[in-house]
């Protein structure tokens, strides 16, 4: 009579290292699973407001309008963090001047460097969670990989106690044991899907948002806009820089 077979009966059978690889798998798979929806969600919500918040900008009737929408809303982007930190910068490097060294130089170099603090702190809150995935995706397949090792030794050393070797009597232990390294490949999958995706998305992102702030420095320090936006021309009358009188 055949013995039953499956994971099941492979993990009744198999002793704690082996139970414990197989929770370590659907523990990276639960983890992956939940980064990979959130972080969907995030983007898609991200892009959509990112994108809302430019066509507000550049159809705004002043730096005050665009003051006014950030204070009302808040900061909900990356664009508009990055807006709402050049608007202060410029205001208090004006109003203050040079009071610490982290304000030293001309407006434009206190402007330059606020801005690109902001775009870091960005790239590292877009970035968060990636290392994640990617670990898992390098690792789970090792970890499947580990298991099915284990789970094949233990069935060798079981037949070979039982002192006959017959073919059906390996291939069910052996094909029980497989199925960990098919379980390890099922969480790792995903995740290097996912990752990659998520770098991509990332990238194209910070793209838009340092052509963004290249514009919106030459707007706040010349008061003109800049003859590109996002790489394409355009041909969007600029803000009206109520402090310049352009």
């Amino acid at each position: 009579m055949n013995e039953a077979t499956g994971i099941a009966h492979f993990l009744s059978q198999t002793d704690f290292v082996g139970k414990s690889l197989f929770i370590m798998l659907l523990t990276m798979s639960a983890l992956s699973w939940f980064y990979i929806i959130t972080k969907t969600f995030i983007q898609i919500r991200t892009k959509k407001r990112s994108t809302a918040f430019t066509d507000f900008f550049w159809n705004a009737s002043s730096l005050e309008a665009v003051q006014h929408e950030i204070t009302t809303h808040g900061v909900d982007n990356p664009f508009s963090h990055l807006t709402s930190h050049a608007l202060f910068a410029r205001a208090h490097h004006a109003k203050v001047g040079v009071a610490k060294l982290d304000e030293a130089g001309s407006a434009s170099d206190y402007l330059t460097r606020t801005m690109r603090r902001v775009i870091d702190e960005e790239t590292t809150r877009l970035e968060n969670g990636l290392t994640m995935l990617a670990s898992i995706g390098a690792t789970a397949p090792f970890v499947g990989l580990f298991g099915t090792v284990w789970g094949v030794y233990h069935a060798l050393v079981a037949i070979g106690a039982s002192g006959t070797g017959s073919l059906e009597q390996i291939a069910g232990p052996v094909g029980e044991a497989l199925i960990m390294t098919g379980l390890g490949l099922a969480v790792a999958i995903p995740a290097v899907l996912a990752y990659n995706a998520f770098v991509r998305a990332n990238r194209v992102l910070l793209g838009r948002l340092d052509s963004f702030a290249h514009d919106l420095f030459a707007f706040l320090t010349t008061g003109q806009q800049a003859i590109t936006m996002n790489g394409k021309n355009t041909n969007v009358a600029p803000l009206r820089n109520t402090e310049t009188g352009h």
